[in-house]
C-alpha cells in the first residue's frame, strides 16, 4: 500500500463526515433537525444533471461539480450567510488542495480541477451547477415551509432571485406552484 493510496482513503473517510454534518443555516429558520451536507449535495447533483440536460450542458460533469461543491465543509463547516460577515475562511480551492495533498496525484489533480471550475463559475457547467445548488436550497425551503417552519420563506425567496438559467427558473416556478407531496398523487390509484 502506498502513501498516496492511504492519502486517498483519508480523503474518502473525511468525506464521510458530510453524512453527519448538518446544514447549519436552517437552524436560523428554526429547523431543529436540518438535512446533512451530504443529503443536500446528493439532491444538488440530481438537480444539476436535470438542469444540464435541459440546458444542453454535460450532465455528468455538472453532477460531479455538484457532488464536490461543499466538500470543503468538513474543514470549515457550513457557515451560514449571516456568519460570513464575521469569519474569514480559506477559499474552497485552497481547502480542497489541502484535503487532497496526500492523495493519489491523479485524484488530487482531477478533484481540484472540478472544485476550481465550480468556484470560477465561468463554464456553462459551473453556472448550471451553481444554479442547482440554489434551486436545491429553494426546494428544501419549500419542504421546510410545508413542515411549518415559516422563516424558511426567506430562504425560498432569496435563493429564487439568484437563479440565472432559464431551466432553473422554470423548475423553481413549477416547484412553487405545487405541494411538496403532490408527486405521489400522480402514482396513486
Amino acid at each position: 500500500m502506498t502513501d498516496q493510496t492511504q492519502g486517498t482513503v483519508h480523503f474518502l473517510f473525511e468525506m464521510g463526515m458530510l453524512k453527519r454534518a448538518k446544514r447549519s443555516g436552517w437552524w436560523i429558520a428554526g429547523v431543529k433537525d436540518p438535512e446533512t451536507i451530504a443529503e443536500h449535495s446528493f439532491r444538488v447533483a440530481l438537480i444539476g444533471a436535470a438542469l444540464a440536460y435541459m440546458e444542453g450542458a454535460d450532465a455528468a460533469r455538472v453532477a460531479l461539480l455538484c457532488t464536490l461543491h461543499d466538500t470543503q465543509e468538513t474543514r470549515v463547516g457550513d457557515i451560514p450567510w449571516i456568519g460570513r460577515r464575521y469569519v474569514t475562511a480559506a477559499s474552497n480551492s485552497d481547502v480542497t488542495r489541502d484535503q487532497l495533498s496526500q492523495a493519489h496525484p491523479a485524484v488530487a489533480k482531477g478533484f481540484q480541477a472540478v472544485v476550481d471550475e465550480y468556484e470560477a463559475a465561468e463554464t456553462t457547467e459551473a453556472k448550471v451547477a451553481r444554479d442547482a445548488d440554489k434551486l436545491e436550497c429553494m426546494i428544501q425551503g419549500l419542504e421546510y415551509l410545508a413542515q411549518g417552519y415559516q422563516p424558511a420563506q426567506e430562504w425560498v425567496d432569496s435563493t429564487r432571485k439568484k437563479l440565472i438559467t432559464q431551466s432553473a427558473i422554470e423548475l423553481a416556478d413549477a416547484a412553487q406552484s405545487m405541494s411538496t407531496t403532490e408527486w405521489q398523487r400522480v402514482y396513486l390509484p
